[in-house]
Parts: C-alpha cells; structure tokens; sequence
C-alpha cells in the first residue's frame, strides 16, 4: 500500500449483452452527450486497438481538458490520463463478460485515482449510470436480469 491511490469497482448484471456495452463505452465520441461532467469528447487518433482522445471534463468550479490513451481488447478497455493536471494519475479499466449462470451479461468498472474518496463513490456511480441509461437510449429496454439484491458493489483500497 502506501501508494496513495483511491480504488473503486463497481459491478453490475445488466440486461444488455456484453458486446452492446463494450460498443457503448469504446465509442468515446459520444461521450459528451451523457456522461456526467464531460462537456467535450474527440477522438484525436485511432490506430488498430489504440485511440487517443481529448476530454473535457468539469467539476464546477474546476474545469479540465486531458488526453486519454485507451486500449481496446476483447471484452476489455483500459484508459489512462496521459497528461493530467487535474489528478496525479487516472486510469479507467472496464470489463465485459457473461453474466451469472442463466442469467445476462456483467458489466463491471474499476476506476483508480487520486481523487478524494468522499466524491470517488458519487462519481463512479454517476458514471456507470450514465452508461447504463445510455444503453437503453440505444439498445431499449434491458431484458429481464436478477432481483436488485443480487447487484454487487465493491468498494476496494
């Protein structure tokens, strides 16, 4: 430890297919149009499974523009602030999969920072919600998945 870094996961079982929400959060253009904050996104280069990108995100009062290096793999997308002033270090990494047996498919989110983790919970949550909403915007109403008990959220160090 020691590191001084603010952990979060956050999983969740969603009635959209691994390969919707994959598309959803590698279309990193869109994201001006509902996710929380970000008032700006340009994909500036992409090259095979490597994009660049520049955004724009604001905590009133604070507003920040930054280029993200996001990596796409099979069922995974890692992306990392490369040119922060706003956070020491930010580093996104989403994971898709199948979901519980019999059931849909899992989406999950790990976002480490250096943000204070009094905002770190609200924001992460704020987030994957909009990704969430977004889904049923594009891909209409989730298909049936487990009771809201069996949603996990995991709070790591």
């Amino acid at each position: 430890m020691g590191t001084g870094r603010t952990g979060y996961a956050e999983q969740r079982v969603l009635g959209y297919s691994a390969e919707q929400m994959y598309d959803l959060v590698a279309n990193v253009k869109d994201y001006q149009l509902f996710v929380p904050w970000c008032s700006r996104s340009k994909v500036l280069l992409c090259c095979g499974e490597v994009m660049r990108a520049e955004l724009e995100v604001g905590f009133p009062p604070l507003v920040e523009r930054y280029v993200s290096e996001i990596h796409l793999s099979t069922r995974q997308i890692q992306a990392v602030c490369k040119d922060c002033r706003l956070f020491r270090h930010l580093e996104t990494l989403w994971r898709f999969g199948p979901g519980l047996p019999g059931q849909q498919d899992t989406c999950s989110s790990v976002l480490h920072s250096q943000l204070a983790s009094l905002f770190l919970n609200e924001v992460v949550k704020q987030m994957v919600s909009a990704f969430e909403g977004r889904a049923g915007k594009l891909f209409g109403p989730q298909a049936a998945v487990l009771p809201p008990r069996c949603q996990q959220a995991t709070r790591c160090a």
